[in-house]
């Protein structure tokens, strides 16, 4: 398997990952308790990955850690749990699909890169399949419920178009990195939660179980996963793999919650992995199609190998004498019948190139093993032959 294919199914693990989410929330956590799931889900899996790392931002890598973790962790998780709470019917992963879109916008306006039509048409796809997936029939949308669910989609795409463009400092990995903006968002959460939620719950066995599945998989493994895909991977790519995480969660609640899909929900499942595998193919190159047309054709040598019905001898094969091999193929030579013939004293056919099979280089050729007239000899004097005679 080869290292972009790798790259791939490592970056998808992340939304993978993210997908367990809704299962494990509600079957374990607390209720009604979003704020403090984000900050303990957040900061403690930065502060590990500091532990292990034991490296410090420095330089302009402190405000960036800064904005980064804001936009990835601080602003986006209160938003996405606030949009999740005032829209029913999974409408805010449909708001989430959205980001394929958005990030190939900023795309083109912060990295200069021009999106393939192939990735804008897999989003469109992936989008339609998600809605068919996750929404239900009379669903509301509640206008606030609306913009905040726009508006973590818009943070989550920024900070990953932010993380291709600023990369990481020399000589700092990817779980460095990861770590900064786990503790830097984790850190902006805890005010926003003692103020809305009050004290921090006290979990039950059941409880730290989840939170330790967010904490180490959901979290801290899935998001260094998710950075070092948006630094080695196209970003409407990385993006576009986003979808996975509601497919992942209606797929969960299908076989662990018993929750029954439509047939339109198939369809729109099916619909969205499509997208979502079409959108990560390679582009074709020009080399490629230019290879597919020039295999209509063959080259001048096996052109007039065939159209002239002489026999051809397998390649790398020894022959008899008068065979004479040539770019991979052999022919016989009029005229070499004689042994010095065969034993190759002259060999001007393979100095001739392709023209030597039509009639006048056969006639050339056959009289190649003639005794030929001497050749003026190119004077001393002068830095070119006066005529030298081909034949």
């Amino acid at each position: 398997m080869d290292r972009r294919r790798v790259d791939i199914l490592l970056t998808a693990a992340a939304p993978t990952a993210w997908g367990t989410t809704y299962l494990v929330t509600s079957e374990l956590l607390p209720p009604d308790r979003p704020l403090w799931s984000g900050v303990i889900r957040a900061l403690p899996a930065g502060l590990l990955l500091l532990t292990l790392t034991r490296h410090r931002p420095h330089g302009a890598w402190w405000w960036r850690s800064l904005v980064l973790g804001a936009l990835n962790i601080g602003a986006f998780f209160p938003l996405l749990f606030h949009a999740a709470y005032h829209l029913p019917g999974g409408a805010a992963a449909v708001l989430g699909a959205t980001q394929p879109l958005l990030v190939a916008g900023l795309t083109v306006l912060v990295l200069g890169e021009r999106p393939r039509r192939r990735s804008l048409a897999a989003a469109l796809a992936a989008l339609v399949g998600v809605s068919l997936v996750v929404l239900r029939p009379g669903a509301g949308l509640d206008p606030v419920g609306v913009a905040a669910g726009l508006t973590a989609t818009a943070a989550m795409g920024t900070g990953l178009v932010l993380t291709r463009r600023w990369g990481r400092p020399p000589g700092v990995g990817t779980l460095t990195a990861t770590g900064w903006q786990l503790t830097a968002g984790g850190l902006m959460v805890v005010p926003l939660a003692l103020l809305v939620e009050g004290p921090p719950p006290t979990p039950d066995l059941p409880a730290l179980a989840g939170y330790a599945w967010l904490t180490l998989a959901g979290t801290a493994l899935a998001y260094a996963l998710w950075f070092r895909g948006a630094a080695r991977l196209p970003v409407t790519q990385v993006s576009l793999l986003g979808a996975l995480s509601p497919l992942t969660a209606a797929a969960l609640g299908w076989a662990a919650l018993g929750q029954a899909m439509t047939g339109w929900q198939l369809a729109g499942f099916a619909l969205a992995v499509g997208a979502t595998v079409a959108g990560q193919l390679p582009p074709r190159r020009p080399a490629d199609r230019s290879r597919a047309q020039s295999g209509r054709s063959r080259g001048p040598v096996g052109r007039s190998l065939r159209s002239t019905g002489e026999p051809r001898g397998p390649v790398g094969q020894s022959r008899g004498p008068g065979w004479r091999g040539m770019t991979g193929s052999t022919r016989r030579v009029p005229g070499a019948s004689s042994p010095a013939a065969a034993s190759g004293r002259v060999n001007r056919a393979s100095a001739a190139g392709p023209a030597a099979y039509d009639s006048r280089s056969i006639q050339r050729t056959s009289s190649a093993v003639q005794p030929s007239p001497p050749r003026p000899a190119i004077s001393r004097t002068r830095r070119s032959a006066t005529r030298v005679s081909s034949s």
